[in-house]
């Protein structure tokens, strides 16, 4: 039997944790706080971040990370993508040595701005091949709940990525596998700028048709960072790319979708940030370091370059909304 290590607690890192269990994959969760870690064993709740969903009782939580470690064959990495590094870095010596190294994150490092898969590659002393990313429109929630969805697998090794694929298929989760590590890893990032725009947009009441323009534009943006960077463009029209936006800049489960909400509707940044209990949304992170990769490689990024100025200048939204409008026209 498969056995995984999900490194992290979070209701993306929980969800993925009970997909795991319940495709018959051996799962151990690691949780920063043992209290957290014991009430998941105890109770086979996370009452922190899926309030009144039930977990499997198989599935298992510590908060020391070298018993989650142990043995494992996938370790998955589930955490704020700006925690990553210095938290694998402590971790590192514990990971065995031919384990895969499966990323949940979506998000470009501040500074570096690199991906995911780069930072654990890098930190990790792993061949590139040896990384695996899981994206697509996975609302934790919703999964947990066992609604069906699918989502990508996506490695250079074909054969982790299957073994991957197998260890996370469960009946109401449907994964496929591609090689295009890059442009599933950039539509994961660079969608949740689009959903806190989106958010904003709602929240300043306009409606479908702005949604769907943001969207489809968004797409554009994204396809054109991807390409620049050696993505395939398949990628971007589906569940990694086209499948992830639809679902974050539509539900009110999205944490950037609701945050851009009351962006939208006049709360500054600290006070939608204390509304969320001090969560910031990846969005907010993400737009100031794909704002730095693309302006790298000379590309146009519109609705980044806004959403960076509502964000961390004084761009109010309804101006940022007159200035993606005022652009000049051109062809699609």
């Amino acid at each position: 039997m498969t056995r995984a290590a999900v490194l992290g607690s979070g209701s993306w890192g929980t969800a993925f944790a009970k997909v795991l269990v319940d495709a018959g994959t051996d799962t151990v969760m690691w949780a920063r706080r043992p209290e957290l870690a014991r009430t998941i064993s105890r109770e086979h709740v996370n009452p922190d971040y899926l309030a009144g969903l039930a977990l499997p009782p198989s599935l298992r939580a510590t908060a020391d990370a070298a018993e989650a470690l142990d043995g494992a064959d996938l370790v998955v990495l589930a955490i704020p993508s700006q925690a990553l590094r210095e938290n694998l870095a402590g971790w590192t010596d514990l990971i065995p040595s031919e384990a895969t190294l499966v990323s949940l994150m979506k998000g470009i490092e501040l500074g570096t701005v690199k991906r995911m898969s780069e930072v654990i590659s890098e930190v990790a002393g792993a061949e590139a091949a040896r990384v695996a990313v899981v994206s697509g429109p996975n609302l934790a929630r919703e999964i947990a709940l066992e609604q069906p969805t699918a989502t990508v697998v996506a490695c250079t090794d074909t054969d982790r990525g299957a073994l991957v694929q197998q260890a996370c298929s469960a009946p109401y989760f449907r994964p496929y596998t591609n090689i295009d590590v890059v442009g599933t890893e950039l539509g994961g990032a660079v969608k949740n700028v689009i959903a806190l725009a989106c958010g904003m947009a709602a929240g300043m009441g306009f409606g479908n048709n702005t949604i769907a323009s943001l969207i489809t534009r968004g797409l554009a943006e994204t396809s054109r960072l991807g390409l620049a960077l050696g993505a395939d463009p398949v990628t971007f029209a589906g569940l990694a790319g086209l499948g992830d936006l639809v679902a974050t800049c539509a539900s009110p489960l999205s944490r950037n979708r609701s945050f851009g909400e009351r962006l939208g509707k006049g709360e500054s940044l600290e006070q939608a940030q204390q509304a969320t209990h001090g969560q910031v949304a990846e969005g907010v992170k993400s737009c100031r370091s794909v704002l730095e990769l693309a302006s790298r490689h000379g590309i146009d990024v519109p609705i980044t370059r806004v959403m960076d100025s509502v964000c961390y200048g004084s761009l109010a939204p309804v101006d940022a909304a007159r200035l993606l409008m005022s652009r000049s026209t051109k062809s699609e």
